[in-house]
């Protein structure tokens, strides 16, 4: 593997006979174990001919000759005639598939298709119907827009505002499923107790907290040199909260250097909802 003679970030293509999405997902949390190194991403998606295969293989190596560096290839292709020419290319290639492919025909005694199998084909038409729905209803119970059908929820997320319970709630709901209304903790909350429509889904709440600085700098991004964002009413809500969490044994968590994945893994762990 040849060293870079350029600062310039490290070409990763993800090249797929589908969206790519599963490919770029898995792709993105193998580089995320390399912090120091700078990446610059490009997607291919469909490619399922052989031509377009070779239309890749120029971009790559055009990418490589660029940077001074061998790109990186994450690969999820099924083509039997596509598969071998972007696993040709000149690129550190990682196939997805094929290694996983191997070990399940060893294990299941039967070979794989070696067409492309339609997603509709495999997926489970009532599961999806059920994570849609549960988005839908996430969007619906989002900064208690609706207390509509909130004994539904499976979980309420509660925090002061800006502390990531938005976007928390839709990764709940889009990546596991769940119903997820979350509820803003405000001034017009008594500091301290639990507003009364909680109290029906107490045992469902879970609160999210941050450090008074990073809920200043989110805050003064959208409302900048307001009493909203001042460091003394973030750092007294943030208090008045965790003192609300302590007071009911609400778990809570510190979102202010998690990820979103990670604030999800540790609520599904925590609130027993892993299905």
């Amino acid at each position: 593997m040849n060293t870079p003679t350029t600062d310039a970030p490290r070409p990763v293509f993800v090249v797929s006979d589908s969206t790519g999405i599963t490919a770029e997902t898995q792709g993105r949390a193998l580089l995320a174990h390399f912090p120091r190194i700078a990446f610059e991403w490009t997607i291919l998606p469909f490619i399922d001919t052989p031509d377009k295969a070779s239309d890749a293989l120029a971009d790559i190596a055009a990418a490589g000759e660029r940077s001074g560096t061998t790109p990186v290839l994450f690969m999820t292709v099924r083509q039997p005639a596509v598969a071998p020419l972007v696993a040709g290319a000149p690129a550190e290639v990682i196939d997805l598939l094929g290694p996983h492919l191997d070990q399940l025909e060893a294990a299941l005694g039967e070979p794989r298709e070696p067409a492309m199998v339609p997603y509709h084909a495999i997926s489970d038409l009532q599961r999806y119907q059920a994570r849609m729905g549960a988005v839908e209803y996430t969007i619906q119970h989002d900064d208690a827009q609706s207390f509509d059908r909130l004994e539904d929820a499976q979980l309420v997320i509660i925090a002061p505002s800006r502390c990531g319970k938005t976007p928390t709630a839709m990764y709940l709901a889009l990546q596991h499923g769940l119903r997820v209304a979350n509820y803003p903790l405000t001034d017009d909350d008594t500091p301290g107790l639990l507003p009364e429509r909680l109290k029906p889904v107490l045992s469902r709440c879970f609160g999210l907290t941050t450090t008074p600085r990073r809920l200043s700098e989110v805050r003064s991004e959208r409302r900048p040199g307001s009493t909203y964002a001042g460091l003394d009413t973030c750092r007294r809500e943030l208090r008045d909260a965790e003192a609300l969490y302590r007071r009911y044994r609400i778990p809570f968590l510190d979102s202010h250097a998690m990820s979103v994945e990670e604030m999800a893994s540790v609520i599904l762990t925590r609130m027993h909802l892993w299905t």
